[in-house]
């Protein structure tokens, strides 16, 4: 009988840190699939000021628009959090659509080689940062599934591994399309 209390006790510890093991795994992945979308949104922010160096000639009248996102690039840095991230990320992605959109106006911008090779940059980047948002937010609904999932969430609980956030746009405004209008009514 002391045999079989044993073997019981050997595999539920074999079983705790088992599952212990799986929750840092996943935990660090986590880590690491946000760390991906960082080194994309950083790698977006350095193109910005030779993207709006090479606009600025061109685009005189729309400075507010780019001083908008000099002011995002500045504030992005500065931040600490996913979710303050996130928000700064999804305002870029607005003020960027509209400056390309906005370049269509300009003939001799849209012909500029530095502006044709930036503007390519941008779009891999862009590419990039929605295939690691993805990545992120499939890892953390891995994790989060570890975490509610029974008897994995006992393990969770009485280590206090906490789920994460997923990466999303914030507001409706932000997941619509930007218009632009040269104001020609």
């Amino acid at each position: 009988m002391g045999w079989i209390i044993l073997a019981i006790v050997i595999l539920i510890v074999i079983y705790i840190i088992a599952a212990y093991n799986g929750l840092v795994s996943s935990r660090i992945k986590v880590d690491n699939a946000w760390s991906q979308i960082d080194v994309q949104l950083q790698r977006r922010f350095d193109l910005i000021p030779n993207l709006v160096e090479t606009v600025q000639g061109y685009m005189t009248h729309e400075k507010e628009t780019l001083e908008k996102v000099t002011a995002l690039r500045t504030s992005w840095a500065n931040s600490n959090s996913i979710s303050e991230k996130a928000e700064l990320d999804n305002q870029l992605s607005g003020a960027l659509k509209t400056i390309m959109a906005i370049s269509e106006n300009y003939p001799d911008l849209k012909a500029n080689q530095n502006f044709t090779d930036l503007s390519e940059e941008l779009r891999n980047t862009e590419n990039k940062i929605s295939f690691s948002r993805q990545f992120y937010n499939d890892t953390v609904t891995r994790y989060n599934v570890k975490l509610q999932i029974f008897p994995s969430n006992i393990i969770a609980n009485m280590f206090n591994f906490t789920a994460r956030e997923l990466f999303k746009a914030e507001s409706d405004e932000a997941r619509k399309n930007v218009k632009v209008d040269f104001g020609n009514n």
